[in-house]
């Protein structure tokens, strides 16, 4: 017992000050009819414990579930122990069962058998592979400016910002675009190639439409622009598998962060502008240290495998 409560003390004094004055004598001064004073007198034992009340639930309730009922529910919930509770309720009522959904399941929690929910199961992810050397690979992708960030005379437009970012050094090119097409992915290849301080052996894409025509309606896709380009550069073209944006994660990751820290607090009033900014934000992206990179800048990562052919 962790709570002793005034009710108990009051009857504590009420039976001790019967045992020396009698009964009658301590129904009078206490106000209480002689039969309360003799029924905790009979209970109590010489400890404050003995005085507490019990529960006043009933034992027997008109409307209990029988013990059909009860041995329904066991032997079911044995054959199905983890059918939840409205799957489980509709089993018994095939069965028979009458009760409602919320007697089901006081009993079920009463009685300990709710149901065991199976974990799911868990996305084991294959090995990435590492890479070895700046350029071994580069993932390409393209982000939607969000129409928020764009104001004032260019409101109402689309811009693009195409991304690429080495997966050995998490070096980045950023470069705007008005144009959403393989014309575009062609140019910032060309661009990407001269910004670069070493030579791309391979990019990789997802499926879309402006990388390759793979996914597309034609029986027999030609090459877009952009894969004539890597062809002529003799640089190779990996496609992730489709709707697996994971595939290409490091670049994925990368457009989360510039929601965070760029188009969060930023505005463009046109495209130049837009264009302006996003080079100053490429630029502080190279500069900031990184845990993968433990804890150098991209840039200066770059620059100690050009130089002395080793890292920090």
């Amino acid at each position: 017992m962790n709570t002793i409560t005034q009710t108990m003390r009051f009857r504590q004094v009420l039976i001790e000050y019967s045992f020396k004055h009698g009964v009658t004598k301590a129904a009078i001064r206490y106000k209480v009819n002689r039969q309360y004073v003799y029924r905790w007198r009979k209970r109590y034992d010489g400890t404050l414990a003995s005085l507490a009340d019990k529960s006043h639930k009933p034992h027997h309730h008109p409307n209990q579930h029988t013990a059909d009922e009860l041995k329904l529910i066991t032997d079911m919930r044995r054959r199905n122990p983890n059918a939840g509770l409205v799957v489980f309720w509709v089993k018994l009522r095939q069965r028979g069962y009458t009760r409602s959904i919320t007697g089901l399941y006081r009993i079920l929690r009463k009685q300990g058998q709710m149901p065991v929910k199976p974990p799911n199961p868990k996305y084991v992810p294959k090995p990435y592979e590492q890479m070895l050397y700046p350029g071994q690979r580069v993932q390409i992708d393209v982000k939607f400016v969000p129409e928020a960030c764009i104001v004032g005379e260019a409101n109402g437009k689309k811009f693009y910002q195409y991304t690429a970012i080495d997966e050995y050094s998490r070096f980045r090119y950023l470069e705007a675009f008005e144009e959403h097409s393989s014309y575009s992915s062609a140019v910032f290849l060309e661009h990407l190639v001269k910004a670069f301080k070493f030579p791309i052996e391979c990019v990789q894409t997802d499926n879309g439409q402006e990388f390759t025509k793979r996914l597309g309606s034609s029986q027999k896709p030609t090459l877009t622009m952009f894969e004539k380009r890597l062809k002529e550069l003799g640089i190779q073209h990996k496609l992730i598998r489709p709707y697996t944006p994971r595939h290409n994660g490091k670049v994925e990751r990368s457009h989360r962060k510039d929601n965070e820290y760029f188009y969060a607090t930023h505005k463009f009033y046109s495209f130049d502008d837009f264009a302006k900014q996003l080079k100053v934000h490429n630029r502080n992206y190279n500069k900031f240290p990184m845990r993968p990179l433990n804890w150098k800048a991209p840039i200066d990562y770059i620059n100690s495998f050009i130089n002395f052919g080793e890292l920090f």
